[in-house]
């Protein structure tokens, strides 16, 4: 059978889909187990905006879930296709852009099956709180970067791993403040940012651009900071 018969590989992990499942239908809860994504979000939707034009554009959200960043960019004038894997994710996402009155492509799908079905290539891709899940991150950010137009943009926000994130974002997220629930994340799976952009040069891509986050559990403030020492932002462009 020839490669282009062949069905790609799911970059996925049932267990974590399982996990997130369970909880779609608490997604859009201000105050629950994503809060911490919703206090986040305007804060992303501002770092992407302010690198690439997002009106009339096709944007790709890979691991939407239940539409949080989706909306917001379609919000913004840009014409969204968003995917995730768990199917209560994007159902609950259908119904709330419903009630929004949003039109927005969602599909449960891969993102390796979106690139070898021969969809016509994204001006923009999204990808937030997603590579730390997958089994291979790396494979993942090469299928995003074929998924982009060349001249498009690639934005990425995932988890630093070093003590201080470990403290911060297990410890202190999961256990002592119980911002989200025990088990959301392996630290393990954290990734440098050194990694993430060699990743992104063995895709063809280029690193133009990396911010912290900064997340005040107390008051709820989030800025962008130039500390990436615990969650960051990446942003890459392709020639």
């Amino acid at each position: 059978m020839s490669s282009s018969q062949t069905t790609p590989a799911t970059n996925a992990d049932p267990d974590e889909l399982r996990k997130f499942d369970a909880l779609a239908a608490r997604f859009w809860d201000p105050q629950g187990e994503f809060r911490p994504l919703h206090l986040l979000n305007p804060v992303r939707l501002r770092f992407i905006a302010g690198r690439t034009r997002l009106a009339g554009a096709r944007v790709l959200d890979v691991g939407c879930g239940g539409g949080l960043l989706a909306e917001a960019l379609a919000h913004a004038g840009a014409h969204v296709t968003a995917i995730d894997l768990a199917p209560g994710m994007i159902e609950v996402a259908r119904l709330h852009a419903a009630e929004s009155q949003l039109s927005i492509d969602y599909r449960v799908a891969a993102a390796e099956e979106l690139r070898s079905s021969g969809a016509a290539a994204f001006d923009v891709i999204t990808c937030m709180e997603m590579l730390e899940h997958v089994p291979e991150p790396a494979q993942m950010v090469a299928t995003l970067t074929g998924l982009t137009r060349p001249g498009g943009s690639v934005f990425v926000s995932t988890l630093n791993r070093n003590l201080k994130s470990f403290l911060l974002a297990i410890v202190g997220a999961e256990y002592l403040l119980k911002l989200i629930p025990r088990g959301t994340h392996e630290y393990e799976k954290f990734i440098r940012p050194a990694e993430l952009a060699s990743w992104g040069r063995s895709a063809g891509l280029a690193l133009k651009d990396l911010a912290g986050i900064a997340l005040n559990p107390i008051t709820g403030h989030v800025a962008l900071t130039a500390d990436v020492d615990v969650n960051y932002l990446a942003y890459f462009a392709r020639p």
